[in-house]
């Protein structure tokens, strides 16, 4: 008899064949990382052709140095985390590098002002913490021990900038020398993981204790309090720092898991309904937001004026002029924008230059980015690393919303940088970060588990669990299921766990 016919007989007929293990495909995102730093380099090329008729003098440097980047980035991920999603590492250097193309081609509008090679600097300082982070972070569960200690970094991370004097008509900077850096950056990675741990341990009793009220049940004050005091503590700091677009950010997140970790629509219904009294109140008491809803609300008033356009009315001109499939790189206009045309109105650069196909295929690549951290979170078996995958992912897609929208006048604009395009060095480092435990989030997902490898030998027995491990049936960390029933707990299990089969009905 064959090692196949032995092991099908030693398995009970109830149970199925072990899966086979989900291939490492680095090969494959080698390939990707080739092509997205070729792209980037012929995008560098056709601006210095479309300005100066030549060929940029600092291509090879250029290429080189996002080549080197690319590869370091590879190497960690292929030897730390050789499972991890094949299309994370690409789309963030495909991004990156388009970012730096289309800064180095505003330069070009503004000599005196060169923010291309710092940029280039604080991506290799993302790149050098990524690569920390996939080699050093081995299990993504010994973040969930220091909760409370990301927590109250976050917030002083977020309370310093108020010691600043204000830049723009808002306190996010830290200025001292000549250097600059914006701690609300790493500080909505620090509460992603806090509102992770602490809706992982009380997805339980947020599913099924509580006062009714309707068809949504409100958890405790014991479960829910913490969290919501420190979004509240987060949001009143950030508010005093008129750092509004974080502040949504934050709120965005807090709802997203919450929904998440107990299944129940409501949430996000009050979720919105909070977020649209807040945005009515403070677009009406705070005169830094109040300007820029009237911007939003009469966006050529200044032509009606006599005062020429603002710049989302320029932005808005942007846009039209790129048409179908933009104009070139190198051959817009969007510099007319003038302040912030590298950060808050790249996107207006992009639409131009790139036209509607462009921006369609930017914001595919972000849906990508995003859609792979919802995968990571759907195959891990634990409640912490699945709440943290979709709170990272949530981060660049909530982001990408608001800036995009607020660019192109769908809603008010708000301070915030769309990831890896704008110019910001801090904005470039953190999603480096993010990035990275998303990396580590899918490799740990798609990695074969050790019950599987135990099929795999010896016909179908599966080596004890302790009751602790992620894999064991009973313990917190047990396989989730589906999201989308509405049911209490659907979207994490009601318990985080799904019964043996030895014990179902009928076996």
């Amino acid at each position: 008899m064959t090692a196949t016919a032995t092991a099908a007989t030693a398995r009970p007929a109830d149970t199925p064949p072990p899966q086979p293990p989900s291939p490492k495909r680095r090969g494959i995102e080698l390939a990707l990382l080739v092509g997205a730093v070729l792209l980037s380099v012929c995008g560098y090329v056709a601006v210095g052709i479309a300005r100066t008729h030549s060929v940029p003098s600092g291509v090879a440097g250029y290429g080189a140095g996002l080549g080197g980047l690319a590869l370091l980035a590879h190497l960690a991920v292929r030897f730390r985390a050789p499972y991890a999603d094949p299309l994370l590492l690409p789309i963030a250097v495909l991004l990156n590098g388009l970012g730096l193309v289309l800064i180095f081609r505003l330069d070009l509008e503004t000599p005196e002002d060169q923010a291309a090679p710092i940029q280039l600097v604080w991506s290799t300082v993302g790149v050098l913490l990524f690569t920390t982070v996939v080699v050093l972070l081995r299990d993504h569960r010994m973040l969930q021990r220091y909760a409370y200690v990301c927590a109250a970094l976050a917030l002083l991370l977020m309370i310093v900038p108020i010691l600043f004097p204000a830049v723009n008509g808002a306190r996010i900077w830290i200025r001292v020398a000549g250097f600059s850096i914006q701690p609300g950056e790493f500080a909505k990675v620090l509460i992603t993981v806090f509102f992770a741990a602490c809706l992982a341990a009380n997805r339980t009793a947020l599913a099924h204790t509580g006062r009714v009220l309707g068809r949504l049940r409100l958890p405790t004050g014991r479960v829910l309090g913490p969290i919501v005091a420190v979004w509240l503590i987060s949001v009143g700091v950030l508010i005093l720092e008129r750092d509004l677009g974080t502040s949504l950010l934050f709120f965005g997140i807090f709802v997203v898991l919450l929904y998440v970790a107990t299944g129940r629509l409501g949430w996000i219904a009050v979720g919105l309904l909070l977020a649209g009294i807040g945005a009515a109140a403070v677009g009406t008491l705070e005169p830094h937001v109040h300007s820029r809803v009237e911007d939003w609300l009469h966006p050529f008033a200044g032509i009606e004026a006599g005062e020429g356009p603002g710049q989302l009315a320029q932005s808005l001109f942007a846009f039209a002029a790129g048409g179908m499939l933009g104009t070139g790189l190198g051959q817009g206009h969007s510099y007319l924008i003038g302040f912030a045309m590298k950060s808050d109105f790249i996107l207006a650069t992009c639409g131009e230059e790139l036209g509607l196909a462009g921006l369609f295929a930017l914001f595919v690549l972000y849906a990508l980015l995003v859609a792979g951290g919802f995968r990571a979170a759907l195959g891990l078996g634990d409640a912490f690393g699945s709440l943290l995958a979709v709170g990272l992912a949530v981060l660049p897609a909530i982001q990408v919303f608001v800036i995009a929208g607020g660019v192109m006048g769908l809603i008010p604009l708000t301070g915030m940088a769309m990831p890896f395009l704008a110019q910001g060095g801090s904005s470039v480092v953190t999603n480096w970060i993010i990035i990275a435990l998303l990396l580590r989030l899918s490799d740990r997902a798609r990695a074969p588990r050790p019950e599987q490898s135990g099929a795999a030998g010896d016909g179908g027995a599966s080596p004890p669990s302790s009751p602790g491990s992620p894999s064991s049936p009973g313990s917190p960390g047990s396989p989730s299921v589906s999201v989308g029933s509405g049911r209490p707990g659907a979207a994490l299990g009601s318990t985080g766990t799904r019964p043996p089969a030895a014990q179902e009905p009928g076996r």
